[in-house]
């Protein structure tokens, strides 16, 4: 049965003035040489053309006049196919940026260079050559990583490469040693939640525990949060990038170490499978939250199973997935925070999407859209929300009018580049209006900034002290 509670209303609906996300503002917890803007990137490219450049050189007038040429069409085939890739896939909402396409063909290119000069070229610049691979190739990765988001500083990138520790991060046996003690942080632990339910191939995911779950001989039962990130994503997204831990452990430290739990889902099972968390082709994604992830969170960690204890976060694709999942099982969450989601799930067109997500199942995509959802459900009980928008900043313009972020506003957008499609646009304020005509408590805020890991990372922290209390209080 759904809560039988009134839920606390979210704060007023779009603060005045809306507030504005500095372009370098990284949030408190995120220090380092900037990934996504400034030198970094700018050096990495000059130094792959250079690279390039000095491998080819002049040799003699067959390699210049006929497998240089070779070499630059091979690189351009290789950017179309994984354009091609790409849209035929629906891997993104939204198109990448061309730069991406652009060093994807000069990496090709420089494997052609390097495989074609190899037999007559000197040590020396055998050497070169392998040194320019991987110099574009990284270029690509960091043209990538622009338009992702995922890295926003080198340190980052660098220890989710090295597969260094998340920020408190513990091995889940050392738990049981930790009973009755009193951390002044919560600890992270890797789990393996088993997939017998949904069948649903994911990996390793997070829970992370706040000082009060040590507590007393045994767990107290703690409300629950699930997060989860954008469209290519990893289950460590929110912690490295998004810095949540950090957030929460500043929020339990100032509530005398009580905190939700919180957990960090596995909605795509690889980085480049975007289930948008639906059942269909893709994996038995929403089955795995609700049926897998859920009931093990409350047996293996003495969680509480009220859904009214229960919320959900999402950023970008995971947005829309906080208030699909809400409103399709008020029986489990009664709490969402949608963070720039879109109308509901999106792989392209509506039929592109029907086709990719539900392998043309018509029916299914009006299982899965939140209106559609909450229109036949009818009035809820005790279930509210959080909207929140990025507004790009002042002077952008995107075809048509729009405003769109400019060259200077940092551009790693968890999945999404410049909005090319209406999906989004306007989408928090109609799902707040149809959720309030079937009695969802909810508000639409708004803050000046990019679609970036900056803003997620900022509206998690407003959000928090509010999320907090209402999955606690009822």
């Amino acid at each position: 049965m759904p809560p039988t509670t009134t839920p606390t209303p979210p704060p007023p609906t779009v603060p005045t003035p809306i507030p504005q996300l500095p372009a370098n503002d990284f949030h408190q917890f995120s220090h380092g040489v900037s990934a996504l803007g400034g030198w970094f990137p700018v050096t990495v490219q000059v130094l792959a053309i250079v690279a390039l450049l000095v491998v080819i050189g002049w040799r003699t007038r067959r390699w210049r006049l006929l497998w240089v040429p070779v070499s630059a069409v091979v690189g351009a085939l290789g950017a179309l196919a994984a354009w091609i890739y790409t849209n035929s896939e629906g891997l993104a909402s939204d198109p990448a940026p061309f730069a991406l396409w652009v060093w994807i063909g000069v990496f090709v290119s420089a494997l052609a260079v390097a495989i074609l000069g190899f037999r007559g070229a000197r040590w020396w610049r055998r050497g070169v050559s392998l040194l320019a691979i991987s110099l574009t190739l990284l270029a690509a990765l960091v043209s990538l990583n622009r338009w992702v988001g995922y890295y926003p500083t080198v340190q980052a990138a660098w220890g989710a490469i090295t597969a260094g520790p998340l920020p408190g991060e513990t091995d889940i046996s050392e738990l049981a040693g930790l009973r009755n003690s009193h951390p002044t942080t919560g600890k992270l632990v890797q789990v393996d939640v088993p997939g017998d339910a949904s069948g649903f191939a994911h990996r390793g995911e997070y829970v992370y525990l706040p000082p009060a779950w040590f507590a007393g001989d045994t767990p107290p039962r703690l409300p629950v949060v699930m997060m989860i990130a954008g469209e290519f994503n990893t289950p460590a997204d929110w912690v490295r990038t998004g810095n949540a831990t950090q957030m929460i452990d500043e929020y339990a430290k100032s509530h005398g170490g009580q905190a939700p739990v919180f957990v960090f889902v596995d909605v795509a099972g690889s980085f480049n499978n975007d289930t948008e968390c639906v059942n269909g082709p893709r994996g038995n994604a929403a089955d795995h939250l609700t049926e897998d992830v859920r009931p093990y969170v409350v047996s293996q960690f003495g969680a509480s199973a009220d859904p009214a204890n229960w919320g959900v976060v999402g950023w970008s694709m995971g947005g829309t997935c906080a208030i699909d999942l809400t409103v399709m099982n008020p029986n489990l969450f009664s709490t969402f925070v949608d963070i720039a989601g879109d109308h509901g799930p999106t792989a392209g067109t509506k039929e592109q999407t029907i086709e990719r997500l539900y392998g043309g199942d018509a029916a299914r995509w009006d299982a899965f859209d939140p209106r559609t959802v909450m229109a036949k459900h009818g009035p809820y009980t005790g279930v509210t929300g959080w909207f929140e928008d990025a507004i790009p900043p002042a002077g952008s313009k995107k075809p048509g009018g729009a405003k769109r972020p400019t060259a200077d506003t940092p551009t790693g957008i968890g999945g999404h580049d410049e909005v090319t499609d209406d999906d989004r646009d306007g989408a928090s304020a109609d799902l707040c209006a149809a959720a309030q005509q079937v009695q969802i408590s909810c508000s639409v805020h708004q803050m000046i900034s990019g679609h970036t890991w900056q803003f997620a990372s900022r509206t998690f922290s407003d959000a928090l002290p509010w999320l907090a209390a209402q999955i606690s209080d009822r």
